[in-house]
């Protein structure tokens, strides 16, 4: 039977919601802090409410997607729930996209308004403008050539009195992903998914309190961020410490100054903090543990973190597409270094054939395969892309494309991503095993190991390698160190010193384009450092988060 309006009357929703209770809870408790400028509780919901007036003075209503291009500040989350709260549609974009890419996010989500930090109307008004969408600015000073201004547009605005009900299944949020297969998709979330989500993390998964300060260096634009980040910490009643630009340095400074008590970071943010962390030796007074996702946490990173600051490193693992999080070594037990993990409350996680698409055929536990999920974490759908999302979301399963085991106990191993594994002479290589090995030399800071073509052998092992300031390793040194931890046909041939890896909006190393770079030096006869006791000579690819 269809159902009708009244008959959804009473299943309402609003992930708005987190914020409006919170600031009926804790009023007068600090929401955000970003540089030396405070926000309650109170004052959030108040600034939110007028931005929210604003925008409906603009035409934004229910089921409006507008696109959000800001940075790690309090205007992304008053930008955020505003458009919740009239029951519009949050489209995110990466804060480092140029106009094309820009343009592409407006026109496929079909937003009717960009709402553009003044740092990045560069590229921001040039997309909306090929794109013919109005920009209105936030974080910008009154003179010519800056678009209208929200916060002087929500000064004379009457505020929204309250948020909008929207049912579960309403569409709160299209996020695109990284498009490592062509262009991005956007992934749908729901009321639902996004509220749920954030219950089970605080409920058993995490262990985020009132009161707790929270490292706010995600990005805010990306799933891990914006759900683990701002919509947990805010429904927790925490106080989010925003870092809008992500160094090391920065995070060891912030964690000191104050008092952070959970760290959220991917682990090349790990990475740079333990580097940093070697000329600012100071133990952290409050720090009770860290929270890794992303991608893969290699072990060394771990055992020093444990070291240095003396906390542990509870890993997880997610997609865009669930809402993030599908599993976690649950804060209150022990985490089990190497896994990801068990499935989250309400979330089932199995081990599929990977070669079978057409149907969901699971293996047994400890047989290595395709993970597959189920639960109240999925997305919606990949927006305007039928066809992709029949082939991703099969028999009610998501397939992720990611090769791992289960154990007996139902944790989750990770091994890599099917489109990363390597078949070097028939055999299989799984890069991640590899990283970890040489992430063990003393003069690694991080590595990312990917496979490329070869005439002979169908693919060759490479490794990009970033290596401790002033460090005089060489491949051959490193290749030493590897053939004495790893199979013949599985120790790389191929390395790389480089000052920076190339990182995608969540933090992941995009080896897609360190595959490429390869291509590009093969065809040019410049060729990775291969073992001929070379010292690297850095080359340097841009690093951002």
């Amino acid at each position: 039977m269809t159902n009708t309006p009244a008959q959804n009357a009473f299943g309402t929703i609003n992930v708005a919601a987190i914020l409006a209770e919170s600031a009926a809870r804790r009023p007068e408790a600090t929401a955000l802090i970003v540089g030396g400028e405070e926000t309650t509780y109170k004052e959030l919901w108040e600034q939110t409410r007028a931005y929210a007036g604003a925008l409906r003075e603009r035409g934004i209503g229910p089921g409006d997607p507008v696109a959000v291009l800001i940075p790690n500040v309090a205007d992304f989350a008053r930008a955020y729930y505003a458009v919740l709260a009239l029951g519009g549609i949050v489209v995110p974009v990466h804060a480092l996209l140029k106009a094309a890419e820009i343009e592409f996010a407006l026109r496929d989500s079909g937003a009717k308004l960009l709402v553009c930090a003044a740092p990045l109307l560069g590229e921001g008004a040039a997309g909306a403008g090929r794109a013919e969408v109005d920009v209105v600015s936030v974080m910008a000073s009154e003179g010519a050539g800056v678009p209208a201004r929200l916060e002087a547009e929500a000064a004379v605005a009457v505020p929204l009195e309250s948020y909008v009900p929207r049912r579960p299944e309403d569409t709160a949020t299209i996020l695109y992903t990284s498009g490592t297969t062509g262009k991005p998709k956007g992934a749908i979330g729901t009321h639902f998914a996004l509220m749920e989500q954030v219950n089970v993390l605080l409920t058993g998964t995490f262990d985020v309190r009132a009161g707790d300060t929270v490292f706010g260096g995600l990005p805010l634009f990306h799933t891990f961020g914006q759900t683990c980040v701002l919509n947990a910490g805010l429904r927790a009643g925490a106080t989010i410490v925003m870092c809008p630009r992500f160094t090391g340095d920065a995070a060891v400074e912030f964690i000191h100054k104050h008092g952070i008590d959970v760290f959220f970071g991917v682990p090349t943010m790990y990475a740079a903090l333990l580097e940093a962390a070697k000329t600012n030796p100071v133990r952290p007074r409050r720090l009770r543990y860290g929270i890794s996702g992303g991608s893969a946490l290699p072990m060394a990173i771990l055992e020093k973190f444990r070291d240095v600051f003396g906390a542990e490193i509870h890993e997880g693992y997610g997609l865009t597409e669930t809402s993030p999080v599908a599993s976690f070594n649950h804060v209150g037990t022990k985490p089990r270094p190497g896994t990801i993990g068990t499935p989250i409350w309400g979330v089932d996680i199995e081990i599929a054939r990977p070669e079978v698409t057409d149907r969901i055929e699971l293996l047994p536990d400890g047989e290595l395969g395709e993970l597959v999920i189920r639960g109240h974490n999925l997305f919606k759908g990949y927006l305007n892309h039928p066809d992709a999302t029949a082939e991703a979301v099969v028999n009610g399963w998501f397939r992720t494309g990611d090769l791992g085991t289960k154990d007996s106990d139902g944790y989750l191993r990770i091994l890599d991503r099917k489109k990363d594994m390597i078949i070097r002479n028939g055999y299989n290589v799984y890069p991640r095993e590899i990283e970890e090995v040489l992430n063990e030399h003393p003069e690694v800071v991080s590595v990312a190991v990917f496979g490329v073509p070869h005439e002979t052998r169908g693919q060759e092992v490479a490794a990009a390698i970033v290596p401790t300031p002033c460090s005089t390793l060489t491949a051959e040194e490193l290749t030493a160190f590897a053939k004495t931890r790893l199979a013949a046909y599985k120790y790389p041939r191929i390395i790389e010193f480089m000052t920076e890896l190339p990182l995608g909006p969540s933090g992941k190393v995009l080896k897609r384009e360190l595959a490429a770079v390869y291509g590009e030096k093969s065809a040019a006869a410049t060729v990775f450092h291969h073992l001929a006791g070379s010292t690297h000579s850095p080359g340097v690819i841009a690093c951002h988060f």
